[in-house]
């Protein structure tokens, strides 16, 4: 899977986001953020009883697990790389105990990890304006 892809994923289900101008840090947050804004759903769902719901929920962010995964450089990434695959991997296990159990308590541990993740991408955002902002052309005096 591909960047454009995952984040074609997420523009389908929240229409209202600056996908289009949006480099790539932006748009792995705005995956995180659609993930936790899911997650949030779901557990309103298991509240209810909306089994439906609860599925459509979950699976929107095991696909977003997916696409996160397949973003993962390991070569450059390193044992960082391997760390977030082995997570997303886990954390889409538990969605699917989640599921399987209908119970709250999975996604919440899920959220808290996001949570983590997200803060620690969030942190970084300096970093990445720098990378990702065009060089400033010399001006001609």
């Amino acid at each position: 899977m591909n960047m454009a892809k995952g984040a074609q994923q997420y523009a389908q289900m929240n229409k209202q986001t600056g996908v289009e101008n949006a480099n790539p840090h932006q748009l792995i947050g705005m995956l995180y953020q659609g993930a936790l804004d899911n997650l949030q759903q779901a557990i309103g769902c298991i509240d209810r009883n909306d089994y439906e719901g609860r599925g459509r929920h979950l699976g929107r962010v095991i696909t977003i697990l997916g696409g996160l995964q397949g973003f993962l450089d390991h070569k450059q990434g390193g044992e960082i790389a391997e760390n977030l695959d082995g997570l997303y991997e886990y954390m889409s296990v538990r969605l699917y105990d989640a599921s399987r159990e209908h119970s709250k308590a999975p996604v919440e541990e899920v959220i808290g990890l996001l949570k983590e993740i997200k803060a620690g991408w969030d942190g970084i955002a300096d970093q990445a304006r720098e990378i990702y902002s065009p060089d400033p052309s010399p001006v001609n005096e």
